[in-house]
């Protein structure tokens, strides 16, 4: 009976999944409606069915959670993406590459690679107009003719680093370049799946609950932003997943080639390196920057400082530089105070993370650190998260989940307070969960320092 409702909620999630895909529009807008609440019924489908898997037993337990991974994984291929038009310029770049042609040195809207333009990224607009809901229009380069692409930024470069670019190449390859967007979405189950047998193979060697897997497995982020919307952090977050992995096992050379794999996907993923770094870091950050440099290098001679491509002006347009990125901080530090303060906290909590990590059991610290990471970042694209829940599942700290569900939040719901809230919450949720999970001892410990600052620091008392 117990794996039979266990079933029945993946089966109602697999359900909710297609519907929420076939039956709406592309979410240009981002309002609150219908989207958000067909991603609320998931969630909440989500934790049902990890609180009935509870009373599974571990056998059957290992199997659910692989086929589910494969029925919602497979369910959310129902059709295309439907937040993000990102997969449309991992295509393009994966066709320019398989044509010869640097991803770097041209721009979509460039009249010189007119001839590789497909018909699916590059519609021909009727009576004057573009149709479609991820259709937008861009002036081409040199002429300013109005034309119709599925690209965003059509008019700036790539901004994707060269693994990111090898693998959209590698895709795109063995399809047709009227293959739609279902190559990258088949490519992003089959990662998402790796990581689900990574997780449960690595569980299991270390003697820790398989269910945990299920964390990663059946989350509607997964579903939604690794395969419908096949964003390429699903591949840095497994490259960074099999880095700890060696690492964890003492690996430390593999286990460097796989993190400057992961950082050369994104970038992000470098902010899981500290905690990796506690024992003979060396090793790591030779391999990693090796690695790095060696995917670099035939960018680079393609195409020289062009590789930077629109990283600068990315920063620029999202705020980093002005601190309007850091919307719970800028309400008590207005302007460049917030980047100031969020510097601050990010290079504590790297260092703190490195100091106190288990050099063979990272995974708390790589937890903490991008879960404050993202909470103090707090970006509106809540597939960033996806590097954190492997380490929710490695460490079994499910209160962290609060934070891809606020980022989810931040995504679908366009209200900068509503935001602000939400965070606010997790991080409250977070903490309180964090303090109940101490012992005993350590609670009245903390809780003897808050009343009595002065006495527990020693300053004060009394020189005996």
């Amino acid at each position: 009976m117990r794996i039979v409702v266990t079933a029945a909620l993946l089966a109602a999630s697999v359900v909710t999944t297609v519907l929420s895909i076939t039956i709406l529009p592309y979410n240009r807008t981002r309002t609150v409606e219908p989207l958000a609440i067909w991603t609320a019924v998931l969630w909440v489908l989500f934790a049902l069915s990890l609180l009935a898997l509870r009373r599974v037993t571990t056998k059957a337990a290992i199997v659910l959670v692989m086929i589910g991974s494969v029925a919602i994984g497979g369910a959310a291929l129902a059709g295309p993406p439907n937040t993000s038009t990102d997969s449309a310029r991992y295509a393009w770049d994966g066709i320019v590459q398989n044509a010869g042609v640097s991803p770097y040195d041209y721009v979509p809207a460039d009249p010189a690679l007119t001839d590789l333009r497909p018909d699916w990224l590059f519609p021909a607009p009727v009576d004057g107009a573009c149709e479609g809901s991820r259709i937008m229009t861009f002036e081409e380069v040199g002429t300013g003719d109005v034309l119709c692409t599925a690209i965003n930024r059509a008019t700036v470069p790539t901004i994707y680093p060269p693994a990111a670019e090898l693998y959209y190449a590698a895709v795109r390859a063995v399809v047709p370049t009227d293959a739609t967007y279902w190559p990258m979405q088949v490519a992003g189950l089959l990662i998402s799946l790796a990581v689900t047998g990574l997780l449960l193979r690595t569980l299991v060697t270390r003697n820790r609950d398989p269910r945990w897997a299920a964390l990663w497995g059946w989350c509607p982020l997964v579903a939604t932003e690794a395969v419908t919307n096949s964003h390429v952090d699903v591949l840095g977050a497994f490259l960074l997943l099999l880095a700890t992995v060696l690492v964890g096992s003492r690996r430390r050379w593999l286990g460097g080639l796989a993190l400057g794999a992961s950082i050369a996907v994104k970038l992000i993923p470098i902010i899981g390196a500290p905690p990796l770094l506690r024992r003979q870091p060396w090793k790591l950050i030779i391999a990693s920057i090796g690695i790095f440099l060696v995917l670099y290098v035939p960018y680079i001679i393609a195409s020289g400082p062009a590789v930077l491509g629109y990283l600068p002006g990315y920063l620029s347009e999202e705020g980093y530089g002005t601190g309007k990125r850091f919307i719970l901080l800028s309400l008590v530090f207005p302007g460049i105070g917030s980047l100031i303060v969020a510097a601050i906290i990010l290079a504590v909590t790297a260092v703190i993370t490195w100091w106190r990590s288990n050099p063979d059991n990272p995974w708390l610290g790589e937890l903490v650190l991008i879960g404050v990471v993202l909470l103090v970042v707090s970006p509106r694209y809540a597939w960033y998260a996806l590097l954190l829940l492997p380490m929710i599942a490695m460490t079994g700290r499910w209160e962290w989940l609060a934070v891809p569900l606020a980022l989810t939040e931040r995504l679908l719901v366009p209200s900068i307070p509503i935001a602000q809230l939400t965070i606010f919450l997790s991080i409250l949720f977070i903490g309180a969960v964090s303090v109940a999970r101490m012992p005993p001892e350590a609670r009245n410990r903390w809780g003897r320092r808050l009343r009595h600052p002065l006495a527990s620091s020693g300053f004060g008392t009394a020189n005996r």
